[in-house]
């Protein structure tokens, strides 16, 4: 490596850092504002006017829950977007990992998991809003 190697390598790693740290003060924000409590965010559209929960339903709770260790909750506020945050983590590690080391990352999933990760949505969103499904809910 060149005397250049590790001030070149913290250049690289600015990016990801910088999105790390939007993460970390949007959790941060979350997890002193509380969803739980009315009238601090706006409600979801789609079950104000239908009564239907979509997948998103329930994240804020999930996120605050999830930064004060609270993971039951989250899991029981919202599931998938507690899956959605330990692939955030990994694919950011992915990612810090090669921008360190000079490489580009490439995320190009194939159109089969595309579609299983659209289904498992759906059938998440499904599942959650049938009787069977309460325990999915919020």
């Amino acid at each position: 490596m060149s005397r250049q190697g590790p001030r070149a390598a913290a250049v690289r790693l600015l990016v990801p850092f910088a999105v790390l740290a939007a993460v970390a003060g949007a959790f941060a924000y979350v997890g002193t504002v509380d969803p739980h409590e009315p009238g601090h965010y706006p409600a979801c559209p789609l079950l104000r006017l239908t009564g239907v929960y979509c997948p998103g339903c329930g994240g804020l709770r999930s996120a605050h829950d999830f930064a004060h260790g609270e993971f039951g909750a989250a899991l029981g506020a919202n599931a998938l977007a507690v899956a959605g945050y330990a692939l955030f983590a990994v694919g950011w590690a992915v990612w810090a990992i090669s921008a360190a080391r000079g490489r580009t990352p490439r995320f190009q999933p194939r159109p089969a998991v595309l579609r299983a990760a659209v289904v498992l949505m759906v059938v998440f969103t499904v599942v959650r809003n049938l009787p069977f499904g309460a325990w999915l809910h919020p």
